[in-house]
């Protein structure tokens, strides 16, 4: 292999270090180092001399070093073996990194288990080149953005993961609030970690969390939405989940023909809502469901009666809840004709009834000749003469 006569790198601003595939050199080699790069020099293995930005010769002058290692003739040319590696000192502030699959987190608010995932960036420098090469690149050809975040996603990812938990728990706080508190956790994170970056030649400097948040396909976080928007709702009407659901069962009941109950909670609901108060509505129409079974009347002959305006009773009910009779005052004035009688049975009915209650007749029986009213049992006609049918 020809021994080279000039090494440099001019590669994207990316990549941290990386390996200048040719090991012959000689002590005429031009190494060339930009101003945001430093070259080392290794030989078996061993970190040997380190140059800045410049030009310069691999001389003995340049290398004390490596002479010492391959015996070079001083002021003389020889050729040598040795890896030249470049370390790229420039601040990166573009380092992505991401949760490779969501965190399972419990919500402490609500109380459900969510799926967490977040992303952002950091910027690093590489503060030591010599100790960067040691612990991190070893064999490695070339280590760029993507095998630093590789490299560290473990310890990432185990302090991102325990500092939004924290902060869930410790700040009672919803996993839909978090983002609130971005910028402490981004903090936080960066002096955990920045300890164990500097270990390994490397500063770590502005940390970001661009975004903590729940996927849009979970299941738990699409019924924690949609019940977050529906107690919105009712906040801004003013009424709470147990008075909707109470008016969900009214229009339910409301909307059934079959329902005995339903005139009594149109009523009611449409009172409360007329006077402005949803609360105390939804309070008596719950009454009223709750005595719907004991407010069923067996309408029957012996046990109930029944006002001039067909509506049934109980035995002691007082005034008709049809059209507001009062029984009582009908009751009273029984002795003085208030009553009419049936012409075929007998029967007392109210004065303006139509039909007989008892026989279902009608109430007045007329003669079929001139139309004179037929007294009970009465046969024949006082007008005309003509028998009565």
């Amino acid at each position: 292999m020809a021994i080279i006569e000039v090494v440099k790198y001019d590669g994207p601003p990316g990549v941290f270090a990386w390996k200048h595939p040719n090991q012959e050199l000689g002590t005429w080699t031009q190494l060339i180092v930009n101003e945001t790069q430093e070259a080392i020099l290794f030989k078996g293995g061993q970190a040997l001399d380190s140059f800045t930005a410049g030009r310069h010769t691999l001389s003995t002058a340049n290398i004390p070093v490596l002479s010492n290692l391959v015996n070079l003739p001083f002021g003389g040319k020889s050729p040598f073996t040795a890896e030249i590696w470049y370390v790229n000192k420039l601040n990166s502030m573009n380092v992505k990194w991401g949760t490779s699959v969501p965190l399972q987190l419990q919500d402490p608010k609500y109380k459900i288990m969510v799926s967490v995932r977040s992303y952002g960036q950091f910027g690093v420098r590489i503060d030591d080149p010599r100790r960067f090469l040691l612990k991190l690149v070893g064999t490695l050809p070339l280590f760029d953005q993507d095998t630093l975040v590789t490299y560290f996603r473990g310890l990432l990812m185990s302090n991102i993961n325990e500092l939004i938990s924290s902060y869930l728990v410790h700040k009672k706080i919803s996993v839909l609030e978090i983002n609130a508190y971005i910028a402490e956790i981004s903090k936080h994170i960066q002096g955990r970690l920045a300890a164990a970056f500097l270990d390994c030649g490397i500063e770590l400097n502005n940390f970001y969390i661009d975004s903590i948040n729940i996927p849009d396909d979970d299941p738990a976080t699409i019924r924690l939405k949609e019940a977050l928007a529906k107690k919105a709702e009712m906040d801004i009407i003013g009424f709470t989940y147990e008075q909707e659901r109470s008016f969900d069962t009214i229009e339910e009941a409301a909307g059934n023909p079959g329902n005995i109950g339903a005139g009594m909670m149109n009523a009611g609901m449409g009172m409360g809502m007329g006077l402005g108060f949803a609360g105390p509505a939804a309070d008596i129409v719950n009454r009223v469901m709750r005595g719907m079974g004991d407010s069923r009347v067996t309408v029957s002959s012996s046990q109930s009666k029944m006002c001039s305006c067909g509506t049934f009773h109980t035995p002691e009910a007082k005034f008709c809840s049809g059209c507001g009779r009062s029984f009582e005052q009908e009751r009273a004035g029984s002795g003085t004709g208030t009553y009419q009688t049936c012409g075929h049975c007998g029967q007392q009915m109210a004065p303006e009834a139509k039909f007989c209650t008892n026989c279902g007749e009608s109430a007045v029986r007329k003669c079929a000749g001139c139309g004179t009213d037929l007294k009970p049992g009465q046969k024949f006609c006082a007008e005309c003469g003509r028998r009565a049918g």
